[in-house]
């Protein structure tokens, strides 16, 4: 079925409706948001906040598009306008733009990427979040360097 809850398309894109609950709701909000069927888009504007119970996700833009299987068939996440920020109890990264693609299941947070912990703090051009191994990678271009600063516990 091609007509799904915007709501529940915006879950799906962030990877988070298999530990959505009524108990642990998503709540997404925004300035403006725009649901387009025939290119197989949903388009949050302004000001974006999604919050769930394991992380809170701040852009200017959210587009999650999705393939022929609508809804449930989701293609890409993406979240843009230069002030990315993805906050969990244990981390806050912030970047230019982020990108999640179910498919592979990467997670790529681009430009000026700075992830903050209790352990410390790393800068690079770009990390790279493999969800189904838990491996991250951070790295840098244009003759820049992968930088971190860390502290014991």
């Amino acid at each position: 079925m091609r007509h799904a809850s915007p709501l529940i398309a915006a879950l799906v894109f962030l990877g988070l409706a298999a530990t959505a609950s009524a108990q642990n709701p998503v709540e997404i909000t925004s300035d403006q948001f725009v649901m387009n069927e025939d290119a197989r888009e949903a388009v949050f504007t302004g000001n974006v906040v999604v919050v769930h119970p394991v992380v809170t996700v701040w852009a200017p833009k959210v587009v999650a598009t999705y393939g022929e299987g609508g809804t449930s068939d989701i293609e890409t996440f993406e979240a843009s306008g230069g002030n990315v920020r993805l906050k969990t109890k244990d981390q806050d990264a912030t970047g230019d733009r982020a990108v999640y693609t179910p498919g592979d299941q990467l997670l790529r947070l681009t430009g000026n990427v700075t992830v903050v912990s209790a352990s410390g703090t790393v800068n690079a051009t770009e990390l790279v979040v493999n969800l189904a191994t838990n491996v991250s990678t951070f790295t840098s271009s244009g003759g820049g360097r992968v930088t971190g600063v860390f502290t014991s516990q």
